[in-house]
């Protein structure tokens, strides 16, 4: 790490965002020695991204904090397209409508890891579907297409994985890669782009591009990637049993976002903190040794840091707030996420495991019943007898509202209407 002399590969290579480099010594020289300018994709599939891409995020931020122009790809083009990288069938096809708005509620994202402007070191956000949606396809075919054979796209992940599941991929995720590396010669072209970053699942898109600059723009490019992330039990990053955890408001409320990271797995703690905050590296090596109770405060470090880059700082203060009255003084907060049900249904009575689903504290009805089976379920701090237990009208305290908890940590209040 140490041999490094850019700020940004020191800083890439100590937090852990290091995977793969196509010239690690290139690549430093380059940025030791001015501004590089560099971009991470982002398809618009969902409205919202979640704890899966912040590492990317995080890496356009450390580019920028390190003096370097990051930009931001939306893939307004290929979203149209579905990447097939790590999935076993198609992604469902959106409407160019439905791709448009994604990209408004994706935005506001991005602007509060990064700072946009016209500076040499500001961050620009732009959209692939302003040059692949006039692409001629016969004329594009004929100019790029020469360069990449089938034998070779046959043995990238993406393509072997599906075959080898004997799942279907269609000619047009077929195309995926060829358009990935279009994108790169088209950001070298418009914007001197000369890096592009990903996690290592794109590792083989992104080496298409560095080799289609080589041949057709005679241009050294560069491609870096980060390690795919899972917890130290092997779950996936960025997922919980009740869904997603997204990084817009309206679609995971700041506490639950707090409530995240505060349940982080020991083993994780130093290497969260060092991949989704900026403090110091000695202070997190002093954090991460901590043992017993004391892991708990750095775990509260931990959410307190990526909740303020995320949502802000106000809104870390009040989840740590509300955790803190929950779980200390056993009271309710008012800033508990809450969810609201038709009186007249409360009336008649809700099964205890169809509130639970409502309520996004288990994934499903049978992940419901085996929590309150197995004594995690409970309504107004009491254990749930049963799953088929009605909660009722009778159940609303004297704060207008009944209190739904999933083990020790994850709460909902029901509010009738």
């Amino acid at each position: 790490m140490s041999t490094f002399k850019s700020d940004f590969m020191r800083t890439v290579a100590e937090r852990g965002y290091l995977h793969q480099c196509t010239d690690p010594e290139g690549l430093d020289a380059l940025a030791a020695g001015g501004v590089v300018t560099a971009y991470i994709g982002f398809d618009a599939t969902a409205s919202s991204l979640h704890a899966g891409s912040l590492v990317p995020i995080m890496m356009l931020r450390t580019l920028q904090r390190t003096g370097h122009k990051p930009i931001v790809l939306m893939g307004g083009g290929t979203t149209k397209v579905g990447d097939p990288s790590g999935k076993d069938e198609s992604r469902r096809m959106l409407t160019a409508a439905q791709i448009d708005a994604n990209i408004a509620g994706i935005k506001g994202i991005f602007e509060r890891f990064l700072t946009f402007g016209d500076g040499p070191t500001d961050a620009v956000m732009v959209n692939n579907d302003d040059w692949l949606s006039d692409l001629k396809y016969i004329d594009f075919l004929r100019e790029y297409g020469p360069h990449f054979t089938i034998n070779r796209m046959m043995t990238f992940d993406s393509v072997k994985l599906r075959l080898e599941r004997e799942q279907p991929l269609t000619f047009l995720e077929f195309n995926y890669m060829i358009l990935q590396a279009y994108d790169f010669v088209e950001l070298a072209r418009r914007r001197n782009c000369v890096l592009q970053m990903g996690g290592s699942d794109q590792w083989g898109n992104i080496v298409n591009g560095v080799e289609l600059g080589r041949r057709v723009e005679n241009r050294a490019l560069f491609g870096l990637t980060t390690p795919l992330l899972t917890t130290a039990s092997g779950a996936k990053m960025g997922k919980t049993a009740a869904g997603a955890v997204w990084l817009n408001a309206d679609m995971l409320s700041p506490y639950d976002y707090w409530q995240y990271w505060r349940n982080t797995e020991d083993a994780d703690v130093g290497r969260f903190l060092r991949l989704f905050t900026e403090l110091p590296v000695a202070e997190i090596a002093r954090l991460e040794s901590a043992q017993g109770a004391e892991i708990n405060d750095a775990k509260k470090v931990l959410a307190h840091a990526a909740t303020t880059l995320c949502h802000g700082e106000a809104a870390a203060l009040a989840a740590a707030e509300t955790a803190r009255k929950t779980f200390e003084e056993g009271a309710i907060a008012a800033d508990l996420p809450t969810i609201e049900v038709p009186a007249a249904e409360l009336a008649g009575g809700i099964p205890a495991f169809d509130l639970l689903r409502r309520a996004g504290l288990a994934a499903s009805g049978g992940e419901a019943r085996r929590l309150i089976k197995g004594g995690g379920g409970r309504v107004n701090d009491l254990a749930i007898a049963s799953d088929t237990q009605p909660v009722t009208a009778a159940d609303v305290n004297a704060d207008g509202v009944i209190k739904l908890s999933a083990g020790k940590k994850r709460h909902v209040l029901v509010r009738p209407v």
